[in-house]
């Protein structure tokens, strides 16, 4: 199985990161986590990403805030999908971020989930792995069953509490 390659910006992402480290390990798939970030280590950066592919991963996730250059610069670096989780920080909550992950030129997809989507880049990882593991799409599918056996259980608490 490919692995999963994880680079923040800093260790103050840990925290969001560590949702996305937990849904990968739940579905049992490999991967690494560095601290590199797009200004203050980019050859550190850029050397990842460029030998990623033959080092064995499938795709990066990148978590980064405010400028969040991160995943861009990865996705320069390497023809691998490179899924960017902007984070919140500074005074506009992660709209900054946001901004700076989704809007990349043509040519350099990131592929980009919502302020802090770190449990949906981990998902949506394993989904691209999937096309090639058809353990993992399996997995996926006890997955979404749970999921919505999980919503149905408090649908039905809701019912009978304020249906007549």
């Amino acid at each position: 199985m490919k692995k999963v390659g994880i680079l923040m910006g800093s260790d103050s992402d840990l925290p969001v990161v560590r949702k996305a480290l937990d849904t990968l390990r739940s579905f049992e798939v490999p991967y690494e986590v560095h601290v590199y970030s797009a200004h203050r280590t980019p050859a550190q950066a850029q050397a990842f990403c460029a030998e990623a592919q033959g080092n064995g991963f499938g795709v990066l996730i990148c978590a980064a805030g405010m400028a969040a250059h991160l995943a861009g610069a990865a996705a320069a670096n390497t023809v691998l999908p490179v899924i960017g989780i902007p984070m919140a920080s500074g005074g506009l909550g992660g709209m900054d971020a946001l901004l700076s992950t989704v809007q990349m030129p043509s040519g350099i997809p990131v592929a980009t989930v919502a302020v802090g989507g770190a449990v949906n880049a981990a998902i949506l990882a394993v989904q691209m792995l999937a096309l090639e593991d058809k353990s993992l799409a399996e997995k996926l599918i006890a997955r979404r069953k749970a999921d919505q056996e999980k919503v149905l259980e408090k649908n039905m608490a809701v019912e009978a509490e304020f249906n007549l």
